[in-house]
């Protein structure tokens, strides 16, 4: 089944001399690792409020052109709790009306949300909540899993107390998928919502394939008039100290969609589900120090992700890490960009960096509709990144890597959710930026809300995926939209984030893969805008998706061509 965002449509329609237009995207793997480290909350309590069931309708569908004789069928209507995604299933092809719908929240409320994550061949280890304690103790916290009574299954919170017998960090609840081929699972995760008016707007969309799934979001909510105010117990001071987090995405099961009744669960008179705090509207951030880049006509930093090669995948243990990290150092490399905070990658990757004096691109990574600080898997990357905090590897922080693009952001979103990551990274002092492919920078909509909130206009350029340019040609084609970016915000440079050739794949016109074309790419952009890029990747990894009309994916390592001894 394909799975789609209806504000996809709306960013693969855009035109222009750029190659976002039939830009086929490689962040999209980075969903197949989403355990990401757990970091957090001040309260070694965490509770529950009642769980409700959200049941959705059939979509408005019509066929075009709609004879005159022909009605269109009213939708089925139902209720909405919360505001959660709204997936709509298109059975068949045609174009699809989706009605605008407004919940309107007066207090607080924690639900638990289907998500769906990708998984490559071999077993995982999924969700859970992890705490870090200073000394031995017992926390109770709420976790995401399923229940199954009388056949049916439903996504539940429950609570668990843990007795955590020393100093450390530790993992609760965790769950465990072997995947025998590559396979897409839905699982359940804890989400909170704040009083407030959400609305989701109406959407016209054309299905072209059968059995697609569209999510309709929710827009930022305007303040409800009656907010509830959450008790924070007070903590003895004998206490010690604890803190823990939400889990991204809890377990390793597929579970189906079904009806689910309204489940209940006991709020402990003691406990509370910990909400980000709002970002005071009197903040001001200190103003960014420092350049980006490197020495003219060489290579200033490279994609790094601390994933296995193999179309197993898994996560790399810390001395393979740090042995890439010093290859990479030794090729003068001194700059690595990361996506996310999964697979210990900040403690991992992050040593390794101070080790052998390599800076650090952070990144955010927004793989699902939900683009706020709500949204589990951003608020256990905004913990994770504070709760490690060494700023001084860090020349500048990625708040999300197309996700525009790919329809999980509207701009006013992603905008609030920057300057909420400004808020929240009170010790950081470097630039913020968020990557898009050109053609989304160049929305007018989206300069006006994005370019007010970074201190770089960070793109994605393949020159590959432009079919009128050839490998000699691709330096020009990047410095060509490196000088695009420069033009788009006043008074805020471009960079390049992203930018390769493959190694192997099938043509796209005249963008010819193969191992001397990527020596002869790589060799012109770094010769062109090097200093202002950073290549995609070291390494090829199998796990990617093969079967994309480029057959490209897996093949973007371009170790060799860099000197870099793996």
């Amino acid at each position: 089944m394909k799975v789609t965002v209806a504000a996809a449509a709306v960013a693969a329609l855009a035109s222009g001399v750029t190659a976002g237009s039939i830009h086929h995207r490689h962040a999209h793997a980075h969903d197949s690792f989403r355990a990401l480290e757990k970091k957090g909350s001040e309260n070694d309590t965490c509770g529950c409020t009642t769980i409700y069931s959200t049941y959705y309708g059939e979509a408005t569908l019509s066929f075009p052109p709609v004879p005159t004789t022909t009605s269109t069928p009213a939708p089925v209507t139902t209720p909405l709790v919360v505001p959660t995604p709204v997936p709509q299933t298109c059975s068949t092809t045609g174009v699809y009306t989706f009605p605008a719908t407004t919940v309107t929240l007066t207090e607080s409320t924690t639900v638990c949300v289907p998500s769906t994550t990708s998984v490559p061949v071999g077993t995982h280890t999924l969700g859970g909540v992890t705490t870090i304690v200073s000394t031995a103790t017992t926390v109770t916290c709420p976790y995401a899993t399923v229940s199954t009574t009388g056949g049916i299954t439903t996504s539940v919170i429950e609570t668990t107390t843990y007795v955590c017998p020393s100093a450390g960090t530790y993992t609760i609840a965790p769950h465990t998928v072997t995947a025998s081929v590559p396979t897409t699972v839905t699982v359940p995760a804890v989400t909170s919502y704040t009083p407030g008016t959400y609305t989701q707007p109406a959407v016209v969309t054309t299905v072209t394939e059968t059995s697609t799934v569209v999510y309709c979001p929710f827009d930022i909510p305007t303040p409800s008039a009656s907010t509830t105010p959450v008790a924070v117990p007070t903590v003895p001071t004998t206490a010690p100290a604890v803190s823990v987090s939400v889990p991204v995405s809890a377990p390793a099961v597929s579970v189906p969609a079904v009806s689910v009744p309204a489940i209940s669960v006991p709020i402990p008179a003691t406990s509370v589900v910990p909400s980000a705090p709002a970002v005071s509207s009197s903040y001001s951030p200190p103003k960014p120090s420092g350049t980006l880049g490197g020495p003219a006509g060489k290579p200033w930093g490279i994609s790094y992700t601390p994933y296995e090669t193999s179309e197993q995948g898994g996560c790399k243990s810390q001395s393979e890490v740090e042995k890439d990290i010093a290859s990479i150092a030794a090729a003068g490399i001194n700059t690595v960009r990361v996506y996310s905070t999964d697979c210990d990658t900040l403690v991992n990757v992050g040593g390794a960096c101070k080790k052998h004096g390599v800076k650090m691109i952070l990144g955010i990574f927004i793989d699902s509709p939900g683009c706020d600080a709500s949204n589990p898997s951003v608020t256990e990357q905004i913990s994770a990144i504070k709760s490690w905090a060494q700023w001084d590897l860090v020349d500048l922080i990625s708040v999300g890597n197309e996700a525009v693009f790919h329809g999980y952001c509207q701009p006013s979103e992603l905008s609030s959710l920057i300057t909420k990551c400004k808020g929240e990274f009170s010790g950081y002092t470097g630039k913020y930026t968020t990557a898009e492919t050109v053609n989304i920078w160049q929305q007018s909509d989206f300069a006006s809300a994005i370019c007010g909130v970074v201190d770089v206009a960070g793109a994605n350029a393949h020159a590959f995926f432009n079919t009128e340019t050839d490998a000699s040609q691709a330096g020009q084609f990047v410095k060509g939209q490196l000088d695009i970016m420069d033009k788009i915000c006043q008074g805020v440079d471009g960079i390049i984030l992203e930018t390769g050739w493959p190694s192997s794949g099938v043509a796209m016109g005249l963008a010819v893969p193969g191992v001397s074309q990527q020596a002869q790419a790589i060799k012109s952009i770094v010769e062109e805008c090097g200093d202002k890029a950073v290549l995609f990747s070291l390494t090829s990894d199998q796990w990617k998706d093969g079967t994309t009309s480029c057959q490209c994916e897996q093949h973007f390592g371009c170790a060799s061509v860099l000197n870099i001894s793996l």
